[in-house]
């Protein structure tokens, strides 16, 4: 899915310059050139991060974070300042901006620097709720958060602790791919380290428990170039 970036800046020069870059980069755009229209922006359409210019016309940039982390928005805000400031930097990123970069803008940074926010952003939505103590059912299992068991028909079903911990994880992302960085990164606690070959290793043991034909997956979805995800599974309330 493409991420939209929503970039709120008077100039409207700059505006379209950033968007047709973003465009071609694979994201999705709006724009604004104001908090006001931002506000419409975002009633309409949902958005993963905010461009953010710092000085603007009505209120600016720095006004706009602080309110918006003030009521607890947590959307993804990468700020843009004509001044090279350091006091900019500083204020804008106590106020809860997640980056700042100054003008004239390069395009290429710009873009990694949104990258890394988004990734940031998800990581930390994944490490929020990573094991709710919830049960989950799918097909004819169970996968208990508070014993830490999957149940096939009332039998337990042997599951090691990372086995039981990534099918978890996938599980409360119901629907959402995870990437394998992200699995990896979740998994760090356990007593070795993985990589993305020994998560593609770890998926391959959890489909030959949950699923009769693991070739045919049926629960653990895999998604070109991105990860896994998790489908078929309702919360148990």
């Amino acid at each position: 899915m493409k991420k939209r970036i929503l970039i709120v800046d008077d100039d409207e020069l700059l505006r379209n310059i950033l968007a047709g870059y973003l465009e071609e980069q694979g994201f999705k755009t709006l724009m604004a050139a104001n908090s006001t229209e931002m506000q419409k922006q975002r009633a309409r359409f949902h958005c993963h991060l905010l461009i953010l210019d710092i000085i603007m016309q009505g209120e600016d940039g720095l006004s706009i974070c602080q309110r918006l982390r003030a009521d607890g928005d947590k959307i993804p805000i990468v700020m843009l300042s004509g001044r090279d400031e350091t006091v900019d930097r500083i204020i804008g990123l106590e106020f809860g901006a997640d980056d700042y970069i100054t003008k004239p803008v390069d395009p290429r940074e710009l873009v990694a620097r949104i990258k890394a926010v988004l990734r940031r952003a998800s990581d930390q939505a994944l490490h929020e709720h990573p094991f709710k103590p919830v049960q989950y059912k799918f097909g004819d299992f169970v996968l208990d958060g508070v014993t830490r068991k999957l149940f096939r028909n009332g039998d337990t079903v042997p599951l090691s602790s990372d086995e039981f911990s990534l099918l978890m994880i996938l599980a409360n992302m119901q629907g959402k791919p995870v990437s394998r960085n992200q699995l990896a990164n979740l998994l760090k606690g356990t007593d070795h380290k993985l990589d993305q070959r020994n998560i593609d290793m770890l998926v391959s043991r959890v489909r030959k428990r949950i699923d009769d034909d693991s070739s045919q997956p049926q629960f653990i979805r895999t998604v070109r170039s991105v990860g896994y995800v998790f489908i078929n599974a309702l919360l148990d309330k």
